[in-house]
């Protein structure tokens, strides 16, 4: 009897149960199997393929390391992935096939369908408590956010969490090292600003842990500072464990659970928001589909004026803190969460945009792009989703601004056309610009007041339209 381990999105050798087991095993092979036009089909980025592809090549030099010989399949599709799975351990002579779980709904119909074929046994990693083990007095997943939260420190302090992997999988001398040269054919953007998942582990998350976490509360709303961790594209390529980051922040904090109103649990209360909404996932299957939470949406008809659409695309909406974020967006692969929501709510309240093409531009541009958090996220901000902000509620991106960006050192690094903008004017710089001859960049693309009245006359007449 021999085993094969499927590697999927957890390219780590601590809290990793599949690979754990498989070792049991004695496994010999492990394989990771691309699927290029499904990815393409889900909106991955080129930097968050770029980024696994790096730790795919890390890992299999650590496989190696623990005498597993690292296969790299190519195909395109997920059906494709089965038949190339199968003739693998038919030729291999491979009897059984571990891996560890993922909670997305197409990536569950492939497992069940491969599971019809091949004796597979999957493992769940991705979250701190067991999916389902925090549900409410109906025995069913909680739809608000803040109960949720409550019984998942509850039942974290009473049964505490799965620790049995955390110990890191010792790697023996005697196997060679042989350095993985896997490249994936596909549109990338290079991540390499980004370091491997090791480096931040041992580098960068202690000095957060140790000299920021303190202060996220206060600091993470504003873009200019480097406030938060950073740590969102390991755990959604499953570099970094959850696990291990709890572990970690209860090194250092042991007394965290003990206050939930504390600026420090602030930072471990987005990793629970990670975990309410992977939930989410698997309790509303319809949400794979990016269908609204809130059934009172159904047939919501967006106008969805292309060239708005567009012009908030290509960061040039005239309101700086959109247009700086959305820079960001593209250059980098990543923006700050309080932009996120700035321009999600720009996007889908003052522009009338529906937010799955919002959620899907986001996807494509996104390192730590995942379907459970961009689309709640956008769903949050378009006040379809689950526990989102009533869509009466409109972020008005000039206040917004002045309250976050205050001294303008954001909008200037990433709208250089700005720079020499006097403080007074950086919110709103066209009638400055206008006034000195300089038409560098572009007049705001609606007039808040009348796109806010707009809006909510919109949101008021379809909803009325449904009941």
């Amino acid at each position: 009897m021999s085993t094969l381990y499927w590697i999927r999105r957890d390219f780590r050798l601590d809290d990793n149960p599949a690979l754990f087991y498989a070792l049991q095993q004695n496994c010999q092979h492990a394989v990771f199997i691309t699927a290029y036009e499904t990815w393409q089909t889900h909106n991955h980025s080129g930097i968050q393929i770029d980024f696994i592809e790096r730790h795919l090549n890390w890992f299999s030099d650590q496989l190696t390391k623990l005498g597993i010989k690292v296969s790299f399949i190519e195909c395109d599709t997920f059906e494709q992935q089965i038949s190339q799975l199968s003739e693998f351990c038919q030729e291999n002579d491979i009897t059984s096939v571990v891996a560890n779980s993922e909670p997305e709904l197409r990536e569950k119909i492939r497992d069940n369908k491969a599971a019809q074929r091949l004796e597979l046994t999957l493992y769940d990693a991705d979250t701190i408590l067991p999916y389902g083990a925090v549900l409410n007095k109906q025995n069913e997943m909680f739809k608000v956010f803040t109960p949720y939260k409550k019984a998942w420190v509850k039942t974290l302090q009473q049964h505490g969490f799965n620790q049995n992997y955390l110990a890191a999988i010792k790697q023996s001398e005697e196997n060679p090292h042989q350095a993985s040269n896997i490249t994936f054919n596909y549109a990338k953007q290079d991540s390499s600003k980004w370091p491997l998942a090791h480096e931040f582990m041992q580098h960068v998350l202690p000095r957060f842990l140790n000299d920021k976490v303190i202060d996220y509360a206060r600091d993470r709303d504003f873009p200019a500072i480097k406030g938060t961790s950073g740590i969102s594209p390991y755990l959604t390529i499953g570099a970094i464990s959850p696990k291990r980051v709890l572990y970690d922040l209860l090194s250092y904090y042991p007394h965290i659970l003990e206050d939930a109103k504390a600026p420090i649990f602030t930072w471990l209360n987005e990793l629970i928001w990670r975990e309410f909404y992977r939930n989410l996932l698997l309790s509303f299957p319809n949400l794979n589909k990016l269908h609204d939470f809130q059934g009172k949406f159904k047939g919501f008809d967006w106008p969805n004026d292309h060239a708005k659409f567009t012009a908030w695309c290509e960061a040039k909406t005239g309101f700086p803190i959109v247009d700086a974020a959305m820079r960001q967006l593209k250059q980098t692969g990543w923006m700050h969460n309080r932009l996120r929501m700035i321009v999600a709510s720009f996007l889908t309240k003052h522009l009338l945009v529906d937010w799955r093409l919002g959620e899907a531009f986001f996807m494509q541009h996104l390192i730590d792009g995942d379907l459970a958090a961009n689309s709640g996220g956008w769903q949050w901000a378009a006040g379809t989703g689950c526990d989102a902000q009533p869509y009466f509620r409109i972020f008005n991106p000039i206040t917004q601004s002045e309250k976050f960006d205050p001294d303008g050192s954001f909008i200037r690094k990433y709208l250089p056309e700005l720079e020499n903008v006097p403080l007074k004017y950086i919110h709103q710089p066209q009638t400055y610009l206008n006034s000195v001859g300089n038409h560098s960049y572009w007049p705001q693309l609606v007039d808040l007041k009348e796109a806010r009245l707009q809006a909510l006359d919109y949101y008021q007449k379809e909803l009325n339209n449904d009941e």
